[in-house]
């Protein structure tokens, strides 16, 4: 028995993945971290099944797993590599220039879609919602001077030393930090010891930020469950937002990544929006009784 799968990116961060419109494929976590590896699977920093929304206000529904096999709640170029799926595959009218993702938790994604002359997605918008700042919501042990104040430059002690960090959660848990060269900065040793932190109860990301003189940003990203990728959108809109409420920029930016540069605005209502692309690799058939 094969399974399909299309090889797709968002700025270099990769991912597998799989149309699932019966709900039938069930991935284990070993599996999961097979199809990711670089050298005897396809290879990628996690996987998306494309499957029914389960609610009439969502036109899909994405399950999204990290490389390591563990699930997650938001994956920001995985959402816009989605919608390049479902856009081109044929899964929305040629005519919609919106689409509706369902995530895990029942969050529901809008997406504003531009389309190439051909009919193919060019770039999506994504609706990110409010970033949610209460500790408690992050979640992290980190406290402010109320529990419903956001955690803004707080030191956080940690095996690799102590550093100034700022949470934010974009659906998942982000914690955001400062340095003078991001091409210095230890993003495995420093990384790796925050995101698995007592204080991060259900692990974190960890963004490694500067800001340059024309006023955008750089970053790289260690991200929960898969290690350091070329690209991270919800770290990207988390990384703003911190930069905002630390005024070392506006509400607007671009982010750039090593894998690619990305639009993000925290605008009046309160929402982040996400503006990039997303590029179909390759397809293939994976045989299941070869794995």
């Amino acid at each position: 028995m094969e399974l399909s799968f299309v090889k797709m990116h968002g700025l270099g961060n990769d991912f597998v993945v799989f149309e699932d419109l019966a709900s039938e494929i069930d991935l284990s976590p070993e599996a999961v971290a097979w199809f990711c590896d670089r050298h005897f699977g396809v290879g990628g920093d996690g996987v998306i099944l494309v499957r029914p929304a389960t609610t009439p206000d969502a036109d899909y529904y994405m399950a999204y797993y990290n490389s390591d096999g563990s699930t997650a709640e938001m994956c920001g170029n995985g959402i816009r590599c989605f919608a390049k799926y479902v856009v081109d595959h044929g899964l929305l009218a040629t005519d919609r220039d919106e689409l509706v993702v369902e995530t895990l938790g029942g969050r529901l994604m809008p997406i504003k879609l531009t389309r190439a002359y051909d009919g193919t997605l060019y770039l999506a918008t994504v609706d990110m919602g409010e970033p949610v700042l209460a500790p408690v919501d992050v979640p992290t042990g980190l406290r402010a001077e109320s529990d419903d104040d956001a955690v803004i430059c707080r030191p956080l002690e940690t095996d690799a030393g102590t550093f100034e960090v700022t949470t934010v959660s974009m659906g998942n848990p982000h914690c955001v930090m400062w340095v003078d060269d991001v091409d210095d900065a230890d993003v495995a040793g420093i990384g790796g010891a925050i995101e698995t932190h007592e204080l991060f109860p259900a692990r974190t990301n960890v963004e490694f930020a500067q800001v340059t003189a024309d006023g955008g940003i750089r970053l790289r990203v260690w991200e929960r469950g898969c290690g350091e990728t070329l690209a991270c959108g919800t770290g990207a809109c988390a990384t703003l937002v911190a930069a905002s409420l630390e005024d070392r920029s506006g509400r607007e930016a671009t982010i750039e990544l090593p894998g690619g540069d990305i639009d993000v605005r925290w605008a009046e209502d309160n929402h982040v929006y996400m503006t990039g692309p997303a590029v179909e690799v390759f397809a293939g058939q994976i045989n299941r009784r070869g794995r």
